[in-house]
């Protein structure tokens, strides 16, 4: 049974969202602060926070910010009201998994929550290496021909779709839903942005562009 740490101040939305992913089959926890977030996340003991921003304490971001600077690889799905693409960004950038604006309706959240959940236990896998390029899924650091590269969450969680498909095309689409996990405009240019960032960090020449198609990993000998 997956055990979920829920952090949210609001009464009202803790108790719905632990109601449904307690008959859903999960253990579930509620804190209603930041500092009591931070210190049941970083303990071992939960398989995912659903995280709210505005925490009292010490906000969301502050809690995100702390466990991923310990090294803390908890998945994690951020709860907000602000709607801006700044919070968007800094909640995704700062290394939430995903992102679920208020209000929402339960099987959405149940849906990512499984999702991240597949997604985090999809192998007993410590790394995935292609050609030169390694990817330490435990540090969550990337290295290239023995040189250590620091990726962003955004960045990484990129890096290890195309490292979970070498070789394979995988269209913008996959990309979307495989990494951002929430639907985009279909116009965004995300994607190119963020294969254009791993091109300048880890080789323009392993990420080949197939015009109306997507992007293909190529081992890089």
């Amino acid at each position: 049974m997956a055990a979920i740490l829920i952090a949210e101040d609001e009464p009202r939305i803790s108790s719905f969202i632990r109601k449904g992913l307690s008959a859903n089959g999960f253990a579930v926890t509620v804190v209603a602060d930041g500092p009591a977030a931070y210190e049941y996340a970083r303990s071992g003991d939960f398989d995912l926070l659903v995280l709210d921003i505005g925490l009292p304490g010490m906000d969301g971001f502050a809690v995100l910010e702390r466990l991923r600077a310990e090294g803390s690889s908890i998945p994690v799905i951020v709860l907000t009201a602000r709607t801006s693409v700044q919070d968007t960004v800094a909640g995704l950038e700062g290394g939430a998994d995903d992102y679920v604006p208020k209000p929402f309706r339960f099987e959405e959240l149940l849906a990512r929550v499984r999702l991240r959940l597949a997604t985090d236990r999809g192998g007993d896998l410590t790394a995935l290496a292609c050609g030169g390029l390694r990817l330490d899924l435990r540090s969550r650091r990337a290295h290239v021909d023995g040189r250590t590269i620091d990726l962003s969450a955004r960045e990484f969680a990129l890096a290890e779709a195309f490292l979970r498909h070498p070789g394979q095309v995988l269209s913008r689409e996959q990309l979307l839903s495989q990494v951002w996990g929430y639907d985009y405009d279909p116009g965004s240019n995300v994607v190119d942005v963020y294969v254009r960032y791993l091109r300048r960090k880890l080789g323009a020449e392993r990420f080949v562009t197939l015009r109306g198609m997507g992007y293909r990993l190529e081992a890089i000998a």
